[in-house]
């Protein structure tokens, strides 16, 4: 089955290569979408692909890398859209 998670992550989670880490376990597990970092101060994140994959990604991010220290994590599973082929990092600070 596939799903699809859009996930916020508070706390301190800019400048601890959260985004990286992030992609690199999406390879791993064949996940695609993006992070990104938001102007004050989260991360926001689109998984899609496999649920079990999808949700190993989201746990990921109730942590984060060993640098992050993770306040709150708030999940959006949304109806799966296939609209990614690839796990990218979106780069420059969004508002």
């Amino acid at each position: 089955m596939k799903a699809r998670a859009h996930v916020f992550v508070i706390g301190r989670v800019q400048g601890v290569f959260f985004r990286y880490e992030t992609r690199r376990l999406a390879a791993q597990f064949a996940v695609c979408g993006w992070v990104r970092n938001l102007q004050d101060g989260r991360v926001e994140a689109v998984f899609e692909g496999d649920k079990k994959s999808v949700e190993q990604l989201v746990e990921f991010c109730r942590s984060g890398p060993s640098g992050a220290r993770v306040a709150c994590l708030e999940v959006e599973w949304e109806d799966y859209k296939g609209e990614y082929e690839e796990f990218r990092i979106r780069h420059g600070i969004q508002v």
